[in-house]
């Protein structure tokens, strides 16, 4: 396993070392048949996309039992690592590109987690209630709102209140806009010294439901 990961995650059991360590040799070869990941970019996997959706899990610790749906998932991230992560949590994966959600399909399934479904489709047709809504670089914040908010559950289980978790880059005043007041930010490189979090973001909106 790439040490990066053991760096900022000490504690992991041998279960999730091993786990993290065969996401280093699935994703590269899935990558040679489906461009996943740019294959400029693969040589990056551990920093760039394994760790950087494990940005989540220094905002969030999530409880047993907790459901995270992961919107716009591609080819398992933010959601696969946070599977690893949090193994007695239920992740609920959603794309529109069936290719790329085989890849996390098939990789979720060879690296034996158990706490992953996949669904092909659009949001729209997802059903059921989540703790967290997570994304990574999907869309817009504005956008996402209003398609996720129905899926929030009213009962939080969690020490953070329910709602929507995305890994953002860059300018984010005007898509904040109209959340300033709830809307809460924190900087990646502050808990990550790698050059690629220097502008990267967890942006977390507290959503409630009746």
């Amino acid at each position: 396993m790439n040490n990066v990961i053991e760096k900022y995650f000490p504690h992991l059991t041998d279960r999730q070392r091993e786990q993290f360590n065969m996401m280093g040799g699935l994703y590269p070869e899935w990558n040679e048949k489906i461009n996943v990941i740019s294959r400029k970019d693969i040589q990056n996997l551990y920093v760039n996309h394994i760790l950087h959706s494990l940005g989540i899990a220094k905002m969030l610790d999530l409880k047993s039992g907790s459901r995270v749906l992961d919107f716009g998932t591609g080819g398992g991230f933010p959601g696969v690592p946070l599977a690893v992560m949090f193994p007695d949590s239920h992740f609920h994966l959603v794309d529109r590109i069936g290719k790329k959600l085989r890849v996390a399909e098939d990789i979720a399934t060879r690296i034996g987690l158990e706490n992953v479904s996949i669904q092909h489709g659009d949001i729209k047709e997802v059903k059921g209630k989540f703790d967290f809504v997570v994304s990574r670089a999907v869309m817009r914040l504005d956008e996402i709102v209003p398609l996720v908010k129905r899926l929030i559950d009213a009962k939080c289980i969690n020490s953070l209140p329910n709602g929507l978790i995305c890994l953002k880059g860059g300018e984010l005043d005007s898509e904040i806009h109209n959340y300033r007041r709830s809307v809460l930010i924190e900087q990646l490189k502050y808990w990550f010294d790698e050059p690629f979090f220097e502008t990267k973001k967890v942006v977390y909106l507290p959503i409630q439901t009746k």
